[in-house]
């Protein structure tokens, strides 16, 4: 058992590298600077995934009563911008494929050092009935450890080696798909039982209504067309699961309730957010009227 334990460990913290590693080699400076120099809409797209979704997400628990473990990783999720995924979204609905990449990469930057104080103070607010509390600087060392160096290391071979970059981009990205998909697997099938507990539970909504309610958001709360905003709508919507992960590990002890309520609304979130990314692409693939006023 501890044997398998250090597995998943090895293969979470590969997951989490290659993913921002990914990222850094597909990013370049021009399309970083665009979302820099775009102020609105950079305010715009902080507030809503450093501020507004992790208290929706703190709502949502709250609404639905949670029982501790689904509540720890709905807010865990709910307070870890920039999933890999949203930059995937982008492309699945069309979208503005360039700024939703920036963006992920951006939000996915700064919410590693934003994530552990933010789930701290939610945690300690909510007062669940136990004493709760992450070592927050513990944290934040091994998140921007983890997702800071592989993507500035990725982000200068981009910019000083690009055809090394260009040539490693599909390598590293297939590594993060394959790892997600083993990560996401080993929460299910490792704490099966758990998963399956929450069938008759509303943790699986909540994290279905936690996406939705992102998507949302983050379609709102955004600047310029209809197709960049449903763009960031979708980044929004999809969370990184490596920061949940980590703080899963140093504090609470991959505590196998809390990991498989991750993965269950991991999972319920992609389903709400892909059915919504698959009608836009629809949407938009069909030739406009005389009419059309889009």
């Amino acid at each position: 058992m501890d044997t398998l334990h250090m597995l998943f460990n090895a293969v979470t913290v590969i997951f989490i590298a290659a993913t921002m590693f990914a990222a850094g080699l597909g990013a370049t400076i021009p399309a970083l600077r665009g979302i820099f120099t775009n102020v609105p809409l950079l305010v715009l797209a902080l507030l809503t995934n450093m501020v507004v979704i992790p208290l929706v997400g703190w709502g949502i628990g709250a609404l639905f009563s949670l029982p501790s473990a689904a509540f720890i990783a709905l807010v865990l999720v709910a307070s870890s911008p920039g999933g890999p995924f949203g930059a995937k979204l982008a492309m699945v609905q069309s979208g503005d494929v360039v700024a939703g990449a920036a963006m992920q990469v951006l939000l996915a930057t700064v919410g590693s050092l934003t994530f552990a104080p933010t789930v701290n103070g939610i945690l300690t607010a909510a007062d669940l009935g136990k004493d709760i509390s992450l070592d927050v600087a513990t944290l934040v060392r091994t998140v921007a450890l983890l997702q800071l160096v592989p993507f500035v290391i990725g982000l200068l071979l981009r910019r000083y080696a690009a055809p090394t970059a260009q040539s490693w981009h599909p390598a590293a990205a297939a590594v993060s798909n394959v790892t997600f998909l083993i990560v996401l697997a080993g929460m299910l099938l490792g704490n099966w039982s758990d998963v399956v507990a929450l069938l008759g539970s509303l943790a699986l909504l909540a994290g279905f209504v936690l996406a939705a309610a992102a998507f949302a958001v983050g379609t709102l709360l955004a600047t310029g067309p209809s197709v960049r905003r449903t763009t960031m709508g979708g980044v929004a919507a999809v969370r990184n699961a490596g920061p949940a992960l980590a703080a899963i590990g140093i504090a609470f002890g991959d505590q196998p309730a809390v990991l498989g309520a991750l993965a269950a609304i991991l999972l319920s979130g992609l389903a709400a957010a892909l059915p919504i990314a698959t009608v836009l692409s629809g949407r938009r693939s069909r030739p406009a009227a005389p009419d059309d006023t889009r």
